[in-house]
């Protein structure tokens, strides 16, 4: 059964007293944790590594409304992953096709950085992300830090298991982890991340799952 936090979860209290700030500040927005979005039999699981302030926190649905979603979203339409038009709000009508994204990380993280007690803290609801989508084959884990909460939630050592750009690590005969930078305006900015290098990894990735039928 799926595990979800309360809108009101009060696991980490640096991050209930920012959701607090942020529903003062704005309270038209989402300024909640943030579900996942996407069919529970898919095959791939995205897992980012938490809302953004002014994107899933505003708009309540992963990576909408912000830089990293404008990349995320026209790249999974591109491979097939994701059908409608994205407009940036989480009623656009953006349906996904075996596809699901989380985060591991719900609730939106001052200066974007969750603390190492935070990210443990919401630990449960990634488990019960991946024990919930019984065709699960595919996790793409984008950053360093979504790479090491897949590993530990999953039991797996990250230091067998190095953070490199389109790297495959098989985690269990019917499971592997695909690594991808994060698809962050300050990835692209720099270059550390091209919109080319992104489409490569779900190039990737549809060969796999293409492969598999």
């Amino acid at each position: 059964m799926l595990h979800s936090p309360d809108r009101d979860c009060d696991g980490c209290p640096r991050l209930v007293a920012y959701r607090l700030e942020n529903r003062k500040d704005q309270p038209d927005w989402h300024n909640s944790p943030v579900e996942s979005v996407g069919s529970l039999d898919a095959q791939l699981l995205i897992a980012g590594l938490a809302p953004g302030r002014r994107g899933a926190n505003r708009t309540g649905r992963p990576f909408t409304g912000d830089f990293a979603g404008d990349l995320l979203y026209s790249t999974l339409i591109k491979y097939g992953f994701a059908k409608g038009n994205y407009a940036k709000t989480a009623d656009d009508g953006v349906s996904f096709t075996n596809c699901r994204i989380t985060n591991v990380v719900r609730c939106v993280p001052p200066q974007n950085k969750p603390t190492t007690a935070e990210i443990s803290a919401c630990q449960p609801y990634l488990k019960s992300e991946f024990t919930a989508m019984p065709n699960l084959r595919l996790i793409l884990a984008l950053g360093g830090i979504a790479h090491q909460a897949v590993l530990r939630t999953l039991g797996h050592r990250a230091a067998a298991h190095k953070f490199i750009h389109r790297a495959e690590h098989r985690l269990s005969p019917d499971l592997t982890m695909i690594d991808s930078y994060h698809c962050s305006r300050l990835n692209t900015n720099t270059g550390r991340l091209t919109t080319s290098m992104f489409h490569q990894v779900f190039g990737d990735i549809r060969a796999r799952l293409d492969a598999a039928h």
